[in-house]
């Protein structure tokens, strides 16, 4: 099995703002592009406009509508891998395939030595694992390592391309083992989270919560998410019916 190296150089992640992602797919459609001729190529499609298609993409991002009425709001929700600090996904690998980057924390898979056994998808619970049926091959996101430490691009390309392709300002890409980095900045002002962090994978990537919303009848600040006690007669709140549906979704 993969062993995982103690610690390492740098944590090396993104953070994604809840707030302002407004899942316009330019991530998913970047990442696409990009991957299908770098690190991880192809990205392979099969029978893309039949009935029964399939495709590896290492990004996606899911709608969810929260509350009801004048307060409902629509979350996107992007998901990719989280380049976690303790990932069973590179424990589990009987071939080392799969393994953790001690210079910067980045997960990779070696397609030269992946055997497409899928016991990483099943080990990763956040679903952040892609069969390539075509190259029979496990793959992922990898931070885009082939543009972030390529020095034939400009300076402000060499972060990864959902980062780069993001018109919100969404996504952004930085050190997170830097106390002083921009990325820990935002995650300690903002309230940053894990997800699902009861797991104990410590991913490195990380979430930022949605801003109180503001009531246009009385200019009142409305929580986006509601409080995670149940409401009248045991009714699930908003933020238990968010984490239930992303548990879902990751559990696919």
């Amino acid at each position: 099995m993969t062993t995982l190296p103690q610690t390492t150089e740098k944590k090396l992640g993104l953070v994604i703002d809840l707030d302002i992602c407004v899942g316009c797919q330019a991530c998913v459609t970047s990442c696409k592009e990009w991957n299908t001729s770098g690190y991880s190529a192809p990205l392979s499609d099969q029978d893309p406009y039949g009935s029964d298609p399939h495709g590896a993409w290492l990004n996606r991002v899911h709608g969810y509508e929260i509350g009801d009425g004048e307060t409902s709001l629509t979350l996107h929700f992007p998901r990719s891998c989280l380049h976690c600090e303790a990932p069973d996904c590179v424990t589990v690998c009987p071939t080392g395939a799969s393994y953790k980057r001690a210079e910067d924390g980045i997960v990779l898979v070696d397609p030269d030595t992946c055997i497409g056994c899928k016991l990483c998808s099943w080990a990763c619970p956040y679903g952040a694992r892609e069969y390539d049926y075509a190259q029979g091959v496990m793959k992922k996101c990898t931070l885009c390592v082939d543009r972030i430490y390529n020095e034939n691009l400009d300076e402000e390309d060499r972060v990864p391309a959902c980062v780069r392709a993001c018109p919100t300002g969404a996504r952004a890409f930085g050190d997170l083992g830097d106390p002083d980095s921009a990325v820990s900045k935002s995650v300690n002002d903002r309230g940053g989270f894990d997800l699902l962090a009861d797991f104990g994978y410590k991913p490195v990537n990380k979430y930022l919560p949605p801003r109180p919303r503001r009531d246009s009848n009385n200019g009142a600040n409305t929580p986006f998410l509601e409080s995670t006690a149940p409401g009248a007669n045991g009714a699930q709140s908003a933020t238990d019916r968010f984490f239930a549906w992303a548990d879902r979704m990751l559990a696919r």
